[in-house]
């Protein structure tokens, strides 16, 4: 609801609060923030205090400019968990807007730390079966003709937790936060390949990593013809660190672990080298003993970033449901909620062009008339497939199954508001 406009009258703590800014606002993006409370207020009992402003910031001289932009120090999105070397981080899909992932919360994952890597002493190597072994440096990279595109990169085993194990009071970062969306810069590695002059009778590539653990990954040569990159930039700027600097290889829509990171190096071969990342790692176990390999492509998938857990909701009326929705497949076509656990479905609004294998944002107007609701989406894409129920997809892979979760999830709405983890369809 609107409030009552009152004027107001500066006081000392405006004044020293408007004089810290003056010296240097952008200070203010380290302080803690929540989302509610008053300007001053004391914070509750175990949360961050809120930043302190001037009641007036029209009365004071504003903060000056500095060398790199900050966030508003009320807004504080995160990854986690963080601090780990082999492990990830995951990206608070419920606090995000758009397609587009901020670099700096992008999720992470990788097998035995960051590397370190110098840009003017690393390079790229391409050998084998080619007719001209070359070895390529970042600047050689950025010679040849660019291509930008928006893709999406998920980890294979994105949502394994609720598929397990579905908890209540899993959020949309838990459920599904090792996917990111960013716009790459790069050159086809196709335009690569034919530098080298590849053989005919080149049939797989590998590509190796630069990491402790040497990532190492078979790729089918059709998809270095179709639209294979190495990157160089990510949302305008370099690859960040854990995005592979100084270079990655990009394989649209493919599982994320063989979009292989700090890429040094690129053999040509007639036959996959059965890598333990492709053996031991990265294959599915069905319920008959027998396992699914080089299962590359990601499917149709969608999920509800808000309402979403921990959120309340306040009032009754109209609400917007927004998310997102992707597939490795190419573009998302439809996207259906339901807002009564799967009995009806509704067509959602899709806010933009759908992209291949990028990330679509959706909206769905609901009235809640502050019953019990369970709001759910379900992804189609071009293909023609639809995103299965966790029964159905136990059905045909297993409750064992280790890697391509896109089982349909959602939120429980109680009658008090509070918003809930829902995976059980």
């Amino acid at each position: 609801m609107a409030k009552r406009i009152e004027d107001t009258e500066l006081t000392r703590r405006d004044l020293l609060a408007g004089a810290v800014g003056a010296v240097g606002g952008a200070m203010l993006a380290g302080l803690p923030a929540t989302l509610g409370g008053q300007q001053g207020a004391a914070a509750p009992s175990g949360a961050p205090a809120r930043p302190t402003v001037p009641a007036d910031a029209t009365k004071l001289q504003g903060g000056a400019t500095t060398p790199l932009g900050a966030r508003s120090a009320f807004e504080a999105p995160s990854r986690a968990p963080y601090g780990e070397t082999t492990g990830s981080s995951l990206t608070p899909l419920q606090d995000l807007a758009g397609n587009i992932t901020p670099s700096d919360l992008h999720f992470e994952r990788h097998h035995a730390g960051i590397p370190a890597l110098d840009p003017e002493r690393h390079t790229l190597t391409i050998h084998g079966l080619v007719d001209r072994p070359l070895s390529f440096s970042l600047d050689d990279l950025k010679r040849f003709p660019q291509v930008v595109r928006p893709y999406f990169i998920e980890c294979s085993g994105n949502g394994r937790g609720a598929f397990r194990d579905p908890k209540p009071d899993l959020t949309a970062q838990k459920v599904a936060g090792m996917l990111s969306t960013s716009e790459w810069t790069g050159v086809p590695l196709a335009t690569l390949f034919r530098e080298a002059g590849v053989k005919p009778k080149a049939k797989w590539f590998l590509a190796e990593g630069g990491d402790a653990c040497l990532m190492t990954r078979s790729v089918p040569i059709e998809k270095a013809w179709d639209d294979a990159i190495i990157v160089w930039a990510q949302n305008g700027e370099a690859l960040r660190p854990a995005q592979g600097y100084p270079m990655r290889l990009l394989l649209p829509g493919w599982e994320g672990n063989i979009n292989v990171k700090w890429l040094r190096r690129i053999e040509l071969g007639t036959q996959p080298w059965m890598t333990r990342w492709e053996t031991s790692k990265y294959t599915d176990p069905l319920p008959n003993g027998t396992a699914r390999q080089f299962t590359f492509e990601l499917d149709a998938k969608s999920i509800i970033t808000s309402p979403s857990h921990p959120d309340t909701i306040g009032e009754r009326g109209w609400h917007a449901v927004n998310g997102i929705a992707w597939s490795g497949r190419g573009r998302v076509t439809r996207v259906e909620v339901s807002v009564d656990g799967g009995r009806s479905w509704a067509n959602a609004e899709l806010l933009g062009e759908s992209s291949p294998k990028s990330t679509v944002r959706f909206q769905y107007m609901w009235d809640w008339k502050g019953g019990e609701a369970v709001l759910l989406s379900r992804a189609t894409d071009e293909a023609g497939f639809t995103q299965p129920t966790r029964t159905a997809l136990i059905a045909e892979r297993g409750l064992g199954t280790d890697y391509h979760f896109n089982q349909v999830v959602g939120w429980k709405v109680e009658r008090s508001g509070k918003v809930l983890f829902h995976g059980e369809t």
